[in-house]
């Protein structure tokens, strides 16, 4: 080494999947309409391939025990907001003594949107479904009353007024996977659309 070198000058900012660029405001980017769901009449389900039902109302879902995850966040359209807080409940505590084979999962949003997922990349501390955003209740146009939040996927995987996940036996593609966008969705690996 030349005397005097000190190698290749790094970037002081933060690490970002490759191709997204790091925002500090939180876009509003939706496939639909935003619905109106009152709290009243919200309700989650989650429901296994063999047709049992584990339902919460409001108050039982937010009487679940609650967690408060810090995360990153990327979206397909490339941006990435960075330390985002939330609370709500773990994936595993709404799986927890839940009887299933199923591999994997697919969300059901009030409006009808939906999304699949290995159901692996719910358990473990990896998802939540969320109710609250930086300390206050999750607007509408971010998904609220609940949002489906599981940050280590592009944000599209992470349905928005989320009502339901049904487990199943065989992936099956929701409404961005129809269309072309990647069945999986690791902004690390740049899984944007199918073929990536």
């Amino acid at each position: 080494m030349s005397p005097g070198f000190q190698g290749r000058r790094r970037s002081g900012g933060p690490a970002l999947p490759p191709g997204q660029y790091l925002t500090e405001d939180f876009p509003v980017l939706s496939a639909e309409p935003t619905p109106k769901v009152p709290l009243d009449t919200w309700e989650f389900v989650l429901a296994t391939e063999s047709g049992a039902e584990f339902r919460w109302s409001w108050p039982e879902f937010t009487g679940l025990p609650q967690e408060t995850p810090t995360v990153d966040i990327h979206c397909v359209t490339r941006w990435s907001k960075l330390g985002t807080s939330w609370q709500g409940v773990s994936l595993d505590t709404l799986l927890d003594g839940v009887d299933t084979a199923a591999r994997y999962a697919l969300a059901h949003s009030y409006g009808g949107y939906t999304t699949n997922l290995p159901l692996d990349d719910l358990r473990g501390g990896r998802a939540w479904v969320v109710h609250t955003y930086d300390g206050a209740p999750l607007p509408a146009e971010h998904g609220g009353p609940a949002r489906l939040l599981v940050p280590h996927l592009y944000l599209w995987k992470s349905a928005k007024w989320v009502r339901g996940i049904r487990l199943l036996v065989d992936d099956q593609p929701g409404f961005w996977e129809t269309a072309g966008y990647h069945d999986y969705g690791d902004p690390w690996r740049e899984q944007r659309y199918q073929g990536d």
